[in-house]
């Protein structure tokens, strides 16, 4: 495409990631020129794929796109990719600053998990879930800040995309239970006696209260390390990992309503999201 449809390619990103995933767009406005536009549309194509599973109707529709993304992303796609905005603007942003396709790849691989409603076997599948397609994303955010060359964050996007993933399962656990889903570990529930029926009917026991209560605890454990990882890294990168401040709010609202495991925890103003995103990223970035 041209500079002029690229620009307007950015510009759908952004406009799709605001309305898609308004917490990763209020972080993106900390950064600027080209940066943002790569991280809009990173970000973009990851809400795109993470939403797969709400807009297919069946495995098999939900298989079909993913496989879309893939072939784009490996070049099979032909030029009626280009045509899509999405990926022209995430073509674009790998092609400015060398971003790997790779990793790409195996998120949308690990997305395939979403589309079945086998449960979340164990912790450790867990955490390498979460790895696949929440620290990815902070990796490569971080790439893009250090202006296309490659750095190592291994602590900090690692820790920080458990914690993202934890909190954000915990917060979602009743609409998931609702659609006969479990995203946290099993392992960690089954250890608290939690069993799938109490899960699907919605029924509240102690076990399940503990179960949460370990799972937030292993969040803020996670949350606390890569808050000193972050700390570690060039000051130039710390606005990748701005979402850190989102997410211990979000952790502190799910902790209040701790025996409501099944009720979405309150969520907070979009006025605040910028406020702790910006006051972050005055003290840190």
């Amino acid at each position: 495409m041209s500079e002029p449809d690229r620009a307007a390619s950015f510009v759908h990103a952004a406009e799709y990631l605001k309305t898609h995933d308004r917490d990763r767009y209020f972080a993106s406005l900390l950064v600027s020129g080209e940066a943002r536009n790569a991280l809009q549309a990173l970000y973009a194509f990851n809400a795109d794929v993470a939403s797969v599973r709400e807009r297919a109707k069946e495995p098999t529709m939900g298989e079909i796109r993913l496989q879309w993304w893939v072939d784009a992303l490996s070049g099979e796609g032909h030029g009626a990719v280009r045509q899509n905005p999405l990926a022209d603007a995430l073509l674009g942003a790998i092609a400015s600053f060398n971003l790997p396709s790779a990793p790409l790849l195996r998120l949308i691989d690990a997305r395939r998990f979403d589309l079945y409603h086998d449960p979340m076997p164990d912790l450790a599948t867990f955490e390498g879930y979460a790895g696949e397609t929440v620290s990815v994303l902070y990796q490569l955010a971080a790439m893009i800040l250090n202006k296309g060359e490659p750095v190592e964050t291994g602590d900090a996007a690692g820790h920080l995309g458990v914690a993202h993933a934890l909190i954000g399962h915990v917060a979602a656990f009743g609409f998931n239970a609702a659609q006969g889903r479990i995203f946290l570990p099993w392992s960690v529930l089954a250890a608290n006696g939690v069993s799938e029926r109490e899960v699907f009917s919605g029924t509240v026991s102690e076990g399940l209260l503990a179960a949460r209560g370990q799972l937030q605890d292993m969040a803020r454990e996670h949350l606390d390390k890569a808050d000193a990882a972050i700390v570690a890294l060039p000051r130039q990168l710390h606005r990748a990992f701005s979402f850190t401040a989102l997410l211990r709010s979000q952790l502190a609202q799910i902790e209040s309503a701790e025996r409501q495991p099944f009720g979405p925890p309150p969520e907070l103003a979009d006025w605040r999201k910028i406020a702790l995103l910006t006051w972050w990223s005055w003290r840190n970035g």
